[in-house]
């Protein structure tokens, strides 16, 4: 991943990635934005991308139009 790139742009259509991977990166992830345990709620539905901002350092993070929270890439995928 390039710094300051984004793998969705606005207006994608993604997937949140399913329950056990999720559950994975809340546990493992210890630096910003971290995901709310609510966000669980959210595993394996597609979304479609609001806003992309990204955190100092390039990590791209996502806003997803009517799904609470903010989105790290690692927790989406690509719908093909």
């Amino acid at each position: 991943m390039k710094v300051y790139e984004a793998a969705f742009p606005v207006g994608s259509q993604v997937r949140i990635v399913d329950l056990p991977a999720l559950k994975q990166f809340l546990e493992e992830w210890k630096y910003h934005n971290r995901l709310e345990p609510e966000q669980l709620a959210f595993a394996d539905r597609t979304a479609k991308v609001a806003k992309v901002g990204f955190y100092h350092g390039g990590d791209p993070l996502y806003v997803l139009e009517d799904v609470p929270g903010v989105w790290h890439e690692e927790c989406l995928r690509a719908i093909v």
